[in-house]
């Protein structure tokens, strides 16, 4: 046996003895969070991740890895996928993605940002951040407002139908609801953030909904503000639902608030020269 065959020889055995080998030697090179390599089905890819997230701290383990094995097979929900894709194993590439989201879900990135979208009463909506994420009880205000509309028959069946104004817009989430739910309305929408103004553009697009929408670049707090909505006349209706964390309690906030939205929010107002009406 030649210097370089003994000396292979020498490695592969040490290896061999302490972990199993050239498999050992390639297991101890695989990323610390995913199971040995071999390839597994969703089921068993959702369990290792909620034990993951678990150990680590992360709130709704289990949602959090259903959500995302379920966005790399193309479903909303892991309970929406075929049963018989349970137990089919993923691709090495699915598996690779599953990782990279599931490590960003382990610095604490909102789930909704991860998957890009979230539904919002019945409709997919783009998510991004810094843009807050809709909560639940957001729905709740949807429909507030669709009951106060209901009992004003007499707007709602004017021609032009409500003209609704919504004040800190967000991702669009309320003012594209009523616009889905009040076929004859039109809305107002005004934030003073650039990337909720972007934001509520790209998803009045994706819903086709553009023509029934304006979007202002409105820092609603400064002084004279309202003068810029005057051109459209009286509105029906006013919503809004600001974000309602007092200051004092910002630290307070999840690490997905602190990390990933309070950072790049802008401290100062809109510049004057957004004041112009957008119409999409």
């Amino acid at each position: 046996m030649g210097p370089w065959a003994r000396m292979l020889w020498t490695l592969l055995s040490g290896l061999r003895g302490r972990r199993g080998g050239i498999q050992g030697w390639a297991f101890g090179l695989w990323p610390p969070y995913l199971p040995q390599p071999r390839l597994l089905s969703p089921t068993e890819l959702v369990s290792h991740w909620t034990r993951v997230f678990e150990k680590r701290g992360i709130p709704e383990a289990r949602e959090s890895s259903e959500y995302i094995v379920a966005h790399v097979l193309g479903a909303k929900t892991f309970q929406s996928l075929q049963p018989v894709l349970w137990t089919q194993p993923l691709t090495p590439q699915q598996l690779q993605c599953v990782q990279e989201l599931c490590s960003c879900r382990l610095q604490r990135m909102p789930v909704q940002y991860i998957l890009g979208e979230w539904d919002f009463q019945g409709l997919s909506l783009k998510m991004a951040p810094p843009v807050f994420i809709p909560r639940p009880e957001t729905e709740e205000l949807v429909e507030w407002v669709l009951e106060e509309m209901a009992q004003r028959p007499h707007v709602m069946e004017a021609q032009d139908g409500p003209r609704i104004l919504e004040v800190g817009c967000g991702s669009g989430a309320i003012s594209l609801s009523l616009l889905t739910q009040l076929p004859k309305s039109q809305v107002i929408a005004v934030d003073k953030e650039e990337a909720a103004i972007s934001l509520t553009c790209e998803n009045a697009q994706r819903l086709q909904l553009q023509d029934r929408i304006w979007i202002v670049p409105l820092d609603v707090t400064s002084e004279g503000s309202w003068m810029h909505l005057l051109p459209w006349g009286p509105m029906d209706l006013v919503v809004s639902n600001p974000p309602y964390i007092f200051h004092q309690d910002i630290e307070q906030l999840a690490p997905e608030i602190c990390r990933h939205v309070l950072p790049y929010l802008a401290p100062t107002r809109v510049s004057p020269s957004y004041h112009l009406p957008i119409q999409l």
